[in-house]
């Protein structure tokens, strides 16, 4: 059994890094097998299908974003250091997924295939009620966007770096968006 989930995981990090780089259109099964050395029957033992195989990949990150907004809606802070905290681990969480992250922009029709687009937008308006409230202006909201946008997109351009460097500059780029009349 632990041969069978060593292969499983071996072919998830490959097809990720090939997701990756390549995207998930222009990555076949074929090239994941050979670059394993294993046949395509196979990692069709493993998974079913390219479809399965990405969803096996992106599935944990929509997990912990579902576990992160319901359990910060369970227990809501709505002071600024509620706030700022919600922000810090909103960019880790993104932090332990940028691989997921590249993968899913450099390819967006992975949204669709996998029905994740609206979910996405659902987390973030829920986000959104977390940081301000239920009773934002659109001036708000589109501060609050671009202010989770933003730290989204930093944990992939800046994946290079050390994440303590980005997250500081994120998070505090971050609270700035939101603005100065952010109600307490």
């Amino acid at each position: 059994m632990a041969r069978q989930s060593d292969t499983r995981a071996r072919i998830q990090a490959v097809a990720r890094e090939l997701f990756a780089s390549q995207g998930v259109r222009d990555t076949s099964l074929r090239q994941i097998s050979e670059r394993l050395g294993i046949t395509k029957p196979a990692l069709y033992y493993h998974f079913a299908s390219r479809e399965d195989l990405v969803r096996s990949i992106v599935q944990p990150m929509v997990d912990d974003l579902e576990r992160f907004v319901a359990a910060r809606e369970r227990t809501p802070e709505h002071d600024a250091a509620g706030r700022r905290r919600l922000l810090e681990d909103y960019f880790e969480l993104m932090w332990r997924h940028r691989d997921v992250t590249v993968m899913v922009v450099r390819d967006l029709s992975t949204l669709a295939e996998l029905n994740l687009a609206e979910r996405m937008f659902d987390w973030r308006r829920r986000l959104i009620v977390l940081l301000l409230g239920p009773e934002v202006s659109a001036t708000q909201h589109i501060r609050a966007t671009v202010a989770l946008g933003g730290m989204s997109d930093c944990t992939v351009e800046y994946a290079h770096l050390p994440l303590e460097q980005v997250k500081g500059a994120a998070v505090e780029a971050a609270a700035a968006a939101l603005g100065p009349g952010t109600p307490s």
